[in-house]
């Protein structure tokens, strides 16, 4: 449920209604709509290492990472209107921004908007986070081997377009520019086309990013998905295949890092990692066994050959109280081999997680529990 204030102008007399319409002639007013929204999302969290490290933390964002936001819609008239969002992540377990440095750190954009489709200007979600609630039930969130690998999330100075759906086709475009100073050519491309008709659904998301002319290593950044899903009344079967370069070690562990930011960032060329390739499988299925308990299983795979792949899986339950609150209780298991560093992940990264030795060539196991409450 989202709390809209409608905004019209008011005639206070009939002297002013009627120079109003001299002035407007027949022209309609133009109608405008605010809306405040967030979620406050809250769990949990256990996990133990085969080394024996256990790490048990209340964690912020399993399923929708803490947020506020505002977003509005003015009809311009013609079928044209104008559309603006802004949203901040919070750390709700102690009240602080999620970024220091930035007010509007998840999203911060205008657009316009016809039937020919939406431009938008500034701070977007990714088309790869877009897409997420077509990849797994969980949203590609936590629980989901996908999002465990890390998924590029959002980028500064970013053109979007969106086409309109037409026979089932919609298409999404994005350029994200890099900063002044930087080289134009450094700018990060994305693409998704995604295909819905009855109970199915499929579709392809994709980022393209270039290092510096004659950098160390000039191999481009990339992350490729395909995905399908198919309705069957009850619940959904989901397939999601993925093959990206954008994983590196730090001293969290071996796959512990990006080499292209997750939330921004250019590609700086200096990492030999940009060479190894890993391919992401994942098949998933929920079902509603309750018109409020919904239950889901996943099971996925990410091959870096050489010893450097990890696999797992996730056994989740989601209750909902109502609309706007959901219990929810989640059972992980990934298995590293001797030369990855996987580490467990969700809407929001984890505050205290398992690092270096007690991540790499380990098997980890999460048990996490909480409640979301969207506004």
């Amino acid at each position: 449920m989202r709390h809209a204030f409608i905004l019209r102008p008011r005639l206070y007399s009939k002297p002013l209604a009627i120079a109003a319409a001299t002035l407007c002639g027949s022209a309609a007013w133009a109608q405008s709509s605010v809306a405040i929204y967030g979620s406050v999302d809250q769990y949990i969290s256990h996990l133990r290492s085969s080394s024996g490290r256990q790490v048990t933390a209340l964690e912020d964002g399993a399923v929708l990472r803490s947020r506020l936001g505002f977003r509005g819609q003015e009809n311009l008239g013609g079928g044209l209107y104008a559309r603006f969002q802004l949203e901040m992540g919070i750390n709700a377990d102690n009240g602080s921004q999620a970024e220091a440095t930035r007010g509007f750190d998840r999203q911060s954009w205008v657009g316009l908007g016809g039937g020919w489709g939406e431009i938008r200007l500034g701070r977007q979600n990714t088309a790869l986070l877009n897409n997420g609630g077509a990849i797994d039930f969980t949203g590609r969130t936590l629980g989901s081997m996908v999002n465990n690998f890390g998924v590029p999330a959002r980028f500064d100075n970013d053109i979007a377009y969106f086409s309109p759906r037409t026979g089932g086709w919609q298409a999404e475009l994005h350029y994200a520019m890099a900063e002044t100073g930087a080289p134009a050519r450094q700018a990060i491309y994305q693409a998704g086309l995604d295909y819905t008709h009855g109970p199915y659904q499929a579709g392809y998301t994709g980022l393209y990013a270039r290092a510096p002319q004659g950098a160390a290593y000039t191999a481009p950044v990339r992350y490729d998905n395909l995905y399908a899903n198919y309705d069957h009344g009850k619940g959904k079967i989901y397939l999601a295949l993925a093959r990206s370069n954008n994983s590196t070690a730090n001293a969290a562990g071996y796959n512990a890092g990006t080499i292209l930011g997750n939330i921004g960032g250019v590609v700086a060329g200096t990492n030999a990692d940009v060479n190894r390739y890993y391919r992401i499988w994942q098949v998933a299925a929920d079902y509603r066994v309750l018109p409020q308990l919904r239950l889901g299983l996943l099971w996925g795979r990410i091959d870096g050959g050489q010893g450097r792949s990890a696999q797992g899986g996730t056994l989740a339950a989601y209750y909902d109280l109502s609309r706007r609150t959901t219990l929810f209780a989640l059972a992980e298991r990934m298995s590293n081999e001797r030369d990855a560093g996987f580490r467990l992940a969700g809407s929001g990264g984890l505050k205290s997680n398992l690092e270096g030795q007690d991540v790499n060539g380990r098997t980890i196991r999460g048990l996490q529990v909480g409640v979301v409450h969207r506004f």
